[in-house]
This record gives structure tokens, C-alpha cells and sequence, in this order.
């Protein structure tokens, strides 16, 4: 339960940010049997899917590097499904990541991956 609590924390964190840098956010926790986008967006005429990585501590290190291939081509097959529902597979698309962490006082820290990784086979 804290660890959703962490992650849900660290979402309102980042799409605020993302708001705040004028991404237009279109969808959130987008859930399908193959995983979950955190958040879609659209930013300078591209849709933007969007990663969000939340920690607390440094004990597993930077939130970013939780992102690794093997969830890079999870995302990829994740957004290829939501532009093609959505009839978009012509669209400008990119992969951003936000690192989002949380310390028990003082403000978070936000930091923005545009354009994090390629798209993943």
C-alpha cells in the first residue's frame, strides 16, 4: 500500500510538472491486459507517451535507470496499440520519462527525459 501511495504521489507530482511545461495531458493510466501507459500527452504537435518513476531513498538508485529495455518495448507495443485504436499510427510520437523524487521534507524533485528512448521492437 505505501508503494502505491508513492507512486500515486509521484504521478500528481509529474503530470503537474508536465502541465506546468504546457504538455496537454490527454489520458492517464492508461490500463490494457499488456501493461499500463502512465500518462499520454501531446507537446509541440507530438503525443507523448509518458513514463513516470517515482523513489523515495537512493537505495535502488536513480528513478530514471528503472526504465530498462526490457519496459522500453513493453511501452512501445503500449503505444503502438493506443495509436492505433485511436486511428494516429501516422502521428509524431515520442517517449519521455520523469523522475520524480520525494523526500519527507521539502519540495520533490522533478526531472524531464524528452524524447527518453527509440522505440523498442
Amino acid at each position: 500500500m505505501k508503494r502505491l501511495s508513492l507512486g500515486r504521489r509521484g504521478e500528481e507530482v509529474a503530470v503537474g510538472h508536465l502541465a506546468s511545461l504546457g504538455y496537454e495531458i490527454l489520458e492517464r493510466n492508461v490500463r490494457t491486459t499488456a501493461g499500463e501507459i502512465d500518462a499520454v500527452a501531446r507537446e509541440g504537435g507530438a503525443i507523448v507517451f509518458v513514463e513516470i518513476k517515482t523513489r523515495s531513498g537512493s537505495s535502488f538508485g536513480p528513478p530514471q535507470e528503472a526504465v530498462d529495455r526490457a519496459k522500453q518495448r513493453r511501452l512501445t507495443r503500449l503505444a503502438l496499440d493506443w495509436l492505433q485504436a485511436r486511428g494516429l499510427l501516422g502521428q509524431a510520437a515520442r517517449f519521455d520519462v520523469v523522475s520524480v523524487k520525494l523526500a519527507p521534507k521539502g519540495e520533490p524533485l522533478v526531472e524531464l527525459f524528452r524524447n527518453a528512448f527509440e522505440a523498442r521492437e
